[in-house]
């Protein structure tokens, strides 16, 4: 079994740990504070998610950003920056030269980022071999919606880590594997986890992968969709839309799962998808663990 695998399968247990880890973590950002929240490829859409997440709470003003678009100069509260490896080099430079108070979610303690950051938190029973992130993201997500439910209860369902556990074995879209192309549609903070989605089928299967709000699905991106392509939703679909969909031949997934959870049984279609096609998904082309650039 790949690493991926068997990273994707312990997802479960790593979220029971995040929820017991999110009492005690230091720094995350209290209601009313203003923060931005930055990372690069994977942990830029789980910083959109939250983002979302705590602002359509009522929480405070929550931005987030690619590392290496933060606009220095706005001011925030807090920073928080979700850095698996800890070395890569936008999210060490904007550490370097910010001044704000900083928060680092990351995966490895003996990096760079532990000397930048005023306060971490270590997720290193989340860690992985695997260049293509799994756990570390969702164990990072599920950490902050937990922080997030100490005031607001309902951004954390009671049996998320339950549901967890049943999209580990849940089957997948049956027929998926032997598609083309996949769309992965979102709405407010599940935009990000669409786009996490899209962002695991490229990188370990190198499939034709896109990712949109669903409501922007019509105006443009349907015109892709037809009897090779597979349609994923992450949360309820907009009125109408999943007919739509139909008809052009595509299969459709829309699961009463927690969105997060349903990113388990994507993750798992990324790697069937490379099974079938006779790649490695540990080693995605042209890819390394960290970006670290000269």
């Amino acid at each position: 079994m790949t690493f991926v695998a068997n990273e994707i399968a312990s997802q479960p247990s790593c979220w029971e740990r995040a929820i017991e880890l999110s009492g005690s973590a230091p720094g995350l950002p209290e209601p009313g504070e203003r923060v931005a929240v930055v990372g690069c490829g994977t942990s830029l859409f789980i910083a959109q998610s939250y983002a979302a997440l705590r602002e359509s709470a009522g929480l405070g003003e929550t931005d987030a950003f690619a590392a290496s678009e933060f606009p220095h100069g706005r001011a925030y509260d807090k920073v928080v920056a979700i850095c698996r490896s800890g070395t890569t080099t936008e999210v060490l430079e904007l550490l370097r030269a910010t001044s704000l108070p900083t928060v680092a979610v990351i995966g490895d303690p003996a990096t760079p980022i532990v000397e930048l950051a005023d306060v971490r938190i270590v997720l290193d029973f989340a860690d992985e071999k695997s260049v293509v992130q799994t756990r570390f993201a969702t164990t990072a997500l599920t950490l902050l919606r937990a922080h997030l439910a100490r005031s607001v209860p309902s951004l954390l369902p009671a049996d998320l880590s339950a549901q967890a556990a049943a999209a580990v074995d849940a089957p997948l879209p049956p027929g998926a594997v032997g598609r083309t192309q996949f769309t992965f549609l979102g709405g407010g903070w599940t935009n990000g986890i669409a786009h996490e989605a899209a962002l695991k089928l490229r990188e370990a299967s190198g499939s034709w992968t896109e990712s949109y709000p669903a409501m922007e699905y019509r105006h443009g991106p349907i015109s892709v969709t037809d009897s090779d392509s597979v349609v994923w939703f992450f949360g309820p679909a907009p009125d109408g839309l999943v007919a739509e969909v139909e008809r052009t031949g595509a299969i459709v997934s829309v699961s009463a799962l927690d969105p997060v959870a349903d990113l388990i049984r994507a993750q798992r279609l990324a790697v069937a998808l490379a099974e079938a096609k006779g790649v490695n998904p540990d080693e995605p082309r042209n890819l390394t663990r960290s970006v670290i650039l000269a």
